[in-house]
């Protein structure tokens, strides 16, 4: 077995890594937008019955905003 600092000095001695995974990134942002729309209404709901304030109302807006970019360029990638 190689040592740490012969494989960090010669990395082309490491054995290969294994191939790259297929994944459909669609689903994975859909399941990210889908946890921001329920922080959305959960914050909402909150900043209604007084107990948190805007901002999170914000940053639930901005995740849903990213997540859309997000699909956006997952669709680019297929």
């Amino acid at each position: 077995m190689p040592s740490l600092v012969r494989i960090l000095t010669h990395p082309e001695s490491r054995r290969p890594g294994p191939p790259p995974l297929n994944v459909d990134l669609r689903k994975v942002v859909l399941a990210g937008l889908a946890a921001w729309a329920l922080a959305l209404i959960v914050a909402v709901i909150l900043v209604v019955a007084d107990v948190q304030e805007w901002p999170a109302i914000a940053v639930c807006v901005s995740g849903l905003a990213l997540g859309g970019l997000g699909l956006l360029w997952a669709r680019k990638q297929r």
